[in-house]
C-alpha cells in the first residue's frame, strides 16, 4: 500500500498468474486467442477509454507517489508481460460502474450502485443530455456517472475535533472528508480517538491510558460492529475486544456500556449520512417522489463489507431513507445486496466489449 508502482503491480499479475494456473483444461483458449481481463480499480481516475486511465489521487489508506499521473492499465499490462502472462486488460472499471452493471445485468430496474465497505462511492445512470462534460453521441441518451463522492465535503457536513484531526494526521489530509465520516476503514478509529480522550481526561480505563489505545487504525470497524451487536448481558464481546485489541482488562458493566454507546452514535451518524447521499442521487434522478400512477421500482445495487456485515449500520441507512423518503415513496425503492458485484461487473463488462469489438470486425 505505500511501496512501489512495480511492487504493487507485479504482485496483482503474480495473484493472478497463480489463479490462471489452477483453471482446468475446460478454459483454454484456442492458439492464437488472448486472454481478456476486466481490472476492477477502485481509486479516482482520469478515464480517456474503456481500456485506460491515469490515477488521479489514492484514498483508502494507499500512498505509492509514482503511480499517481501514471496510466494503471499501462503499469497492469507491463508487470503482466513481465511475469509471461498472455493477457489483456480490455476493460478499466471503477467498482461502482462495475457494481452498478453487475446488478444491470440482472435487473433492469438498477439505476444506481453504493459502495460501503473499506471506502465509500456511488455511481448512478444519468440523461446524457444533463451532463455539462459530455459533448459526444449516446446511442441509448443515458451515461454512466462514478461519482466519486467520497471526496465530497461541505461546511455542512457535522466534523468533530476528531475527525478534523484523523484527516490531518493521515496520508491525504484534505481529501475524502466524506468517506472518513461514512466508511469502514475509520469508524473504528474515530472511536479510538473519542476512547483515547475519555481515558486522558478521565481515568476511563484507570490512572494510567493504554498504551494500545494511542495506536492510530489498532481498532478495526469489525471490532467496534461485534461490540455494537453485543447482546449478552454481562457485554462478554466488549471485555473480550478490549482485551483482545487493546490490551484493556477489568472494565466495569458500565465502561462497558458506555463503549456500546460510543459505538452507536459514530455508527448511526455515519448511516444516516449515507443514507443522506442516497437521497442526493434519488432526487437528482427524480426519484425521491411518487408520480401518478407511477408503478416503477428504483432499485440500488448496494455492495461492500460494511453494509454486508454491520447490521447497525444498514438497518439505520435504511430506517433513515424511509425517514427522508416518507414511507409510500419508500416502499418503490429496493436496496440489493450485490456480492462483489464490482468484480462480476467488470467481468461483464469486458465480455461486453470484446463482444462489441467482435461484432464491429
Amino acid at each position: 500500500m505505500t511501496g512501489t508502482s512495480d511492487a504493487l503491480f507485479e504482485y496483482i499479475a503474480a495473484e493472478l498468474a497463480k489463479f490462471v494456473a489452477q483453471e482446468g483444461p475446460e478454459y483454454k483458449l484456442p492458439p492464437g486467442r488472448q486472454r481478456e481481463l476486466g481490472f476492477t480499480f477502485s481509486f479516482p481516475v482520469m478515464q480517456t477509454s474503456i481500456t485506460s486511465g491515469t490515477l488521479l489521487r489514492w484514498t483508502k489508506g494507499f500512498s505509492i507517489d509514482d503511480v499517481v499521473g501514471q496510466d494503471v492499465v499501462a503499469q497492469l499490462s507491463k508487470a503482466m508481460q513481465k511475469l509471461g502472462l498472455d493477457m489483456c486488460v480490455s476493460a478499466l472499471v471503477n467498482d461502482t460502474v462495475g457494481t452498478l452493471a453487475g446488478g444491470r445485468y440482472n435487473n433492469n430496474d438498477v439505476v444506481a450502485a453504493v459502495i460501503l465497505g473499506t471506502g465509500s462511492n456511488a455511481a448512478y445512470v444519468e440523461r446524457a443530455q444533463a451532463i455539462p462534460k459530455w459533448h459526444g453521441p449516446s446511442k441509448s441518451g443515458d451515461m454512466v456517472i462514478n461519482m466519486e463522492w467520497g471526496n465530497f465535503r461541505s461546511s455542512h457536513l457535522p466534523l468533530t475535533d476528531y475527525d478534523h484531526a484523523m484527516d490531518a494526521e493521515g496520508l491525504n489530509p484534505g481529501d475524502q472528508i466524506y468517506e472518513k465520516m461514512i466508511s469502514g476503514m475509520y469508524l473504528g478509529e474515530i472511536i479510538r480517538r473519542v476512547l483515547l480522550r475519555m481515558a486522558e481526561e478521565t481515568a476511563i480505563f484507570g490512572d494510567t491510558v493504554p498504551p494500545k489505545l494511542k495506536e492510530p487504525f489498532v481498532l478495526r470497524t469489525p471490532d467496534t460492529s461485534a461490540m455494537h451487536h453485543d447482546a449478552s448481558s454481562d457485554l462478554k464481546v466488549v471485555d473480550n475486544k478490549l482485551k483482545e485489541v487493546l490490551e484493556i482488562s477489568n472494565t466495569s458493566l458500565r465502561v462497558r456500556k458506555i463503549i456500546v454507546e460510543l459505538c452507536n452514535i459514530v455508527a448511526t451518524r455515519g448511516a444516516r449520512l449515507a443514507a443522506a447521499g442516497i437521497l442526493g442521487i434519488l432526487k437528482k434522478m427524480g426519484r425521491d417522489t411518487l408520480k401518478d400512477g407511477d408503478q416503477q421500482k428504483t432499485v440500488i445495487a448496494m455492495d461492500g463489507g460494511l453494509y454486508e456485515h454491520y447490521t447497525g449500520f444498514s438497518k439505520c441507512l435504511e430506517n433513515t431513507l424511509e425517514e427522508l423518503l416518507g414511507e409510500d415513496v419508500f416502499k418503490s425503492i429496493v436496496i440489493e445486496h450485490a456480492n462483489d458485484g464490482s468484480g462480476i461487473g467488470a467481468a461483464l463488462l469486458a465480455a461486453s466489449h470484446s463482444k462489441y469489438l467482435e461484432d464491429q470486425s
